[in-house]
This record gives structure tokens, sequence and C-alpha cells, in this order.
């Protein structure tokens, strides 16, 4: 049985474009949400910094995480994203157990 994949994406929006960042979210979040394997799917803005943000993800599975990148609307969104981020999201996966 495959592991849930747990992932912090750090995201920077370009100076002042940061409602932009939570406008395409709001759109994408609830789809995401109902895909397959999805077991949170939640973006906070980092605190006095309105262009930067933290995306929470929990998938089921790697086989999850995988068929949620390869999804047309998953697909659009990256496309989109450059006109508003400063670059690409840092992406880090956890390991599946916290520690002590």
């Amino acid at each position: 049985m495959s592991q849930p994949i747990q992932l912090v994406i750090l995201i920077t929006a370009l100076p002042g474009r940061g409602q932009e960042q939570i406008t395409a979210f709001e759109r994408l979040a609830p789809v995401v949400r109902a895909e397959p394997g999805c077991l949170q799917y939640d973006m906070h803005q980092v605190s006095d910094e309105p262009d930067r943000f933290v995306l929470i993800e929990r998938w089921s599975s790697k086989d999850a995480l995988a068929a949620h990148d390869a999804t047309p609307h998953m697909i659009e969104a990256d496309a989109a994203s450059p006109a508003f981020r400063a670059g690409p999201a840092e992406v880090i996966q956890l390991v599946a157990e916290p520690l002590a």
C-alpha cells in the first residue's frame, strides 16, 4: 500500500500581484479538492507579506499526486501562473510520519 504524500509549496507572486494568486487559487481549489486521493489542499498567505503564500497538499498516494499533476486544470493553472508569479514554486515533500 502506498504511503500518503505531503507537500509544502512556497509561492511568491510578483510585487503587488498577490491578489491574482488568491483569485487563481479560489477558482482551482474546489476542483482539486474533488479529485480522487486529495486529502488536503489549503493555501495560506504569509503574515505581513501579501505576495507570499504557503500551499499545503496531502495526497493518498504517489499515484493520486501524479494523476493530479496531469489533470487539464492543473496544466492550465501551471501555464497561467507565470503571469503573476515571481518564479517557479518551491515544492518540499515531507516524510510520511512526523518526528517525535
